[in-house]
């Protein structure tokens, strides 16, 4: 039977997490005169909110599914998170990983001990790389997205947030790929109104909650520099748990990410990667309604230091 994702899941992912790693901060922003909240989840030790759902799952594997090995598909900042969790629980990871990945997520992936598996993007599908690998040598997979553990342990957060705002969001901002944190955190936090930010041209959750059925992305998609939010298409799953809690959400172009990436470095101090700066930058560009009970969540901070650098001085 398919395991589904529940809110009792996800105080049980965010007590595993309290254990091991202290809250993200919760900071105070203004936009347009309007006060808000950014969740600061560029902090995490991976750099990315991905470290509580590969916890929540791995540390949910039986000993005989720890002895298999875990196998994850991610464009970086997954991989770390599972290859963080399985250095600390002695399990050995096999990272599917893009070819074009950042630099950076490629060294931090490999330093925490994992096994990297190049695949070319475009060209090939990850997850028939993924799944050969696993016929070869046996190992659980770990998707990125479409895991009920994993959305649990990403929707932890959520629980952080209304335990730092003394209630539940108004609404909450979120950088979206696959839609494993925007179904996190729709479980978490019931009350809230849950809007995925995804690039333009890679919208594919937003599809498909209009839609109601999945939808797969064209075949020739833009490139975009959001290299973390590229999934194909949604999963079943996590579309299940937000066709009903999710407006279909909105996008935004290279040029409003990269101020808000510009906007996070000077108002916060924080780095933050293009696809971690997604949410912000839809709150900036005036597309997403805020009040002083609204949280954006920032996601991600592993990008290159050229990269980064040729953002902030472009101004």
């Amino acid at each position: 039977m398919i395991r589904t994702p529940t809110r009792d899941g996800v105080l049980e992912a965010a007590r595993k997490i309290a254990d091991i790693l202290p809250m993200t901060p919760l900071l105070p922003v203004e936009i347009d005169g309007q006060s808000c909240w950014v969740k600061a989840e560029s902090l995490q030790p991976i750099g990315a909110f991905k470290i509580r759902g590969a916890w929540h799952r791995l540390s949910s594997l039986s000993q005989e599914e720890r002895e298999a090995g875990v196998v994850a598909v991610s464009s970086g900042n997954h991989a770390q998170g599972v290859a963080w969790a399985a250095r600390r629980l002695g399990i050995k990871a096999a990272i599917v990983m893009p070819r074009d990945a950042p630099k950076v997520k490629l060294e931090a992936t490999r330093a925490l001990g994992a096994e990297i598996v190049l695949y070319e993007r475009p060209g090939e599908d990850r997850d028939e790389v993924a799944a050969k690998l696993i016929e070869e040598r046996g190992g659980i997979l770990v998707h990125a997205f479409g895991d009920p553990w994993v959305i649990e342990g990403q929707g932890s957060a959520g629980v952080e947030v209304e335990a730092q705002l003394g209630r539940q969001p108004s609404r909450i901002v979120a950088c979206c790929g696959g839609g494993g944190l925007a179904a996190g955190l729709a479980l978490a936090c019931p009350n809230s109104a849950i809007v995925p930010v995804e690039p333009e041209g890679w919208d594919m959750v937003g599809q498909a909650i209009a839609a109601g059925e999945i939808v797969e992305v064209g075949p020739n998609p833009p490139r975009t520099i959001c290299d973390a939010l590229q999934p194909t298409a949604t999963k079943p799953i996590n579309l299940s748990v937000l066709k009903d809690r999710s407006d279909p959400g909105v996008t935004v172009t290279e040029d409003e990410v990269r101020a808000a990436q510009r906007f996070a470095f000077d108002r916060m101090h924080l780095v933050v990667e293009p696809g971690g700066a997604a949410a912000l930058a839809a709150a900036l560009a005036g597309k997403v309604p805020l009040d002083e009970h609204t949280v954006i969540m920032v996601t991600g901070g592993n990008t290159d230091a050229d990269s980064f650098a040729r953002v902030i001085t472009d101004r």
